[in-house]
């Protein structure tokens, strides 16, 4: 399972080029597809959500376990899977961000890539800065009351107290 951690600020050329940190790359590299799936987050503003292959397969089946007739289903599959774009890599480790999501991102010279886990996102860097400090803020008081899941020798789920 890919784990995208840190922060990294990369150019953007005029064709919309720009290099996906190396860490990152490692992880989105699959049989399947070399690259990165990339979409305007339905829940951030601003931002671009980003993961492997294998993670926008889960997401698919997901919306497809919604009544295919429901405003939820329609809804979903629209903001994430129609908004989707597949980004191979170039030989030189880079994507092209079409210009949707460019403007989506209000990205121009540079690009703040975040990890988040088994995701990560794409932002313009300003941005990043003003969500950065916002979730800071609330995570002071959300991490008193984070429980970490853990799995036992059985299988079974274990619940741990703490950040």
């Amino acid at each position: 399972m890919a784990l995208f951690l840190s922060r990294f600020d990369n150019k953007v050329d005029g064709k919309g080029r720009v290099s996906v940190p190396a860490s990152f790359r490692a992880d989105l590299t699959s049989e399947a597809f070399a690259g990165v799936i990339v979409f305007p987050s339905p829940v951030s503003d601003g931002a671009l959500d980003a993961c492997d292959i294998d993670r926008i397969k889960s997401l698919s089946e997901g919306i497809d376990s919604l009544n295919p007739f429901s405003n939820e289903f329609g809804d979903l599959a629209t903001a994430i899977l129609t908004k989707s774009h597949r980004l191979p890599f170039d030989s030189e480790g880079r994507v092209i961000l079409p210009q949707p999501l460019l403007q989506h991102a209000g990205i121009t010279g540079l690009a703040t890539f975040a990890g988040r886990g088994a995701t990560f996102q794409i932002w313009a860097p300003a941005a990043y800065e003003a969500y950065e400090l916002e979730a800071s803020d609330r995570a002071k008081d959300q991490a008193a009351k984070f429980e970490l899941h853990s799995r036992n020798n059985s299988g079974r789920n274990q619940t741990e107290n703490g950040a």
